[in-house]
């Protein structure tokens, strides 16, 4: 784990990927985040679905950024039921079902 300018760094990150997914100082100052329902404790997940390891957990009111998006598995949650699923960080995904996007649809570009 490493830590800097830029914040959290997680094993497995690479500049690379840094750039691409808007984390250098410059873009994440205009990263959008949104909002994970209100009194969630929400379950990062490894993958899109409730079956792929739980990375850790984000505490309520937190708040997320979305590099892009996938379907997986469908989850019934604060904002309906979905089966889109938000890539938060490099191997971490949760649930769009609980980040209020103002959207039903995809607010990110689909995953590859």
């Amino acid at each position: 784990m490493l830590s800097g300018r830029r914040g959290l760094l997680v094993g497995g990150f690479t500049a690379a990927l840094l750039m691409v997914a808007g984390a250098t100082s410059e873009a994440s100052a205009t990263q959008r985040t949104y909002p994970i329902a209100p009194g969630v404790q929400l379950l990062v997940r490894s993958g899109p679905g409730t079956h792929f390891t739980i990375v850790r957990t984000l505490p309520a009111g937190s708040r997320v950024p979305i590099y892009c998006q996938c379907p997986g598995e469908t989850v019934s949650g604060t904002y309906g039921t979905t089966n889109i699923w938000d890539n938060i960080a490099n191997g971490e995904f949760v649930s769009d079902a609980y980040v209020n996007t103002g959207s039903d649809g995809y607010v990110a570009p689909h995953c590859s």
